[in-house]
């Protein structure tokens, strides 16, 4: 059995954070998805543990051992997935930080699963409109299915909306990771009774 190495970037700055909560309900999604195809491991990186060491970074161009831990846990990742918290209708400023110190070219054709989490569903189009477009302008194979969950999502994830998208996100990711063929569509006029029975059923009556 292959293993993949995921990266988990998450830059929620308070605890707990729905941000960081987002992040491993889509990991745990994902390696729901690789099910015995893949063994992952599952690197996790907190950008607010490396806030100070990002600034020092852009103002010296030297990272600290600690920074420079998790720059490489995430070049040497075989996916990644992201989530961030949306201000001013786009990804955090501390999030951006830890992008713009990546080597040049260290997530080309690395696939990325988005994640954001928001006040309201109001910044939801933030994943389109300022996620998708970073990442694709590093090169990455970003995933069509992104997840945004408001403040009102959480009231049940399990039973809610939200959490159908995260594990429809989440197995998507993982067929993108492993190269897997999408899965076929359900017809659902595949298993259907045949006339001459329902005749049958009716006669009955």
């Amino acid at each position: 059995m292959s293993t993949v190495r995921i990266a988990v970037l998450t830059a929620g700055i308070t605890r707990p954070s729905s941000t960081r909560l987002l992040a491993d309900r889509l990991t745990e999604a994902t390696v729901r998805g690789l099910g015995a195809q893949r063994d992952a491991v599952v690197d996790v990186v907190e950008v607010r543990d490396i806030a100070h060491d990002l600034t020092n970074n852009v103002l010296t161009g030297f990272a600290s051992p600690a920074l420079q831990e998790r720059i490489d846990a995430i070049t040497a990742a075989d996916a990644l997935i992201v989530s961030t918290p949306v201000y001013a209708a786009s990804y955090s400023g501390l999030f951006k930080m830890l992008v713009d110190v990546l080597p040049q070219d260290s997530l080309r054709d690395t696939p990325v699963l988005l994640g954001a989490t928001g006040g309201t569903s109001r910044h939801s189009l933030a994943i389109d409109h300022a996620l998708r477009p970073l990442f694709a302008h590093l090169g990455a194979l970003v995933a069509p299915v992104g997840v945004f969950a408001a403040s009102e999502d959480w009231g049940s994830v399990e039973a809610g909306q939200l959490g159908v998208r995260i594990e429809r996100a989440g197995s998507q990711f993982a067929r993108l990771v492993t190269g897997a063929a999408p899965a076929p569509p359900v017809d659902p006029f595949s298993d259907v009774t045949p006339f001459e029975a329902l005749l049958a059923d009716a006669s009955r009556r």
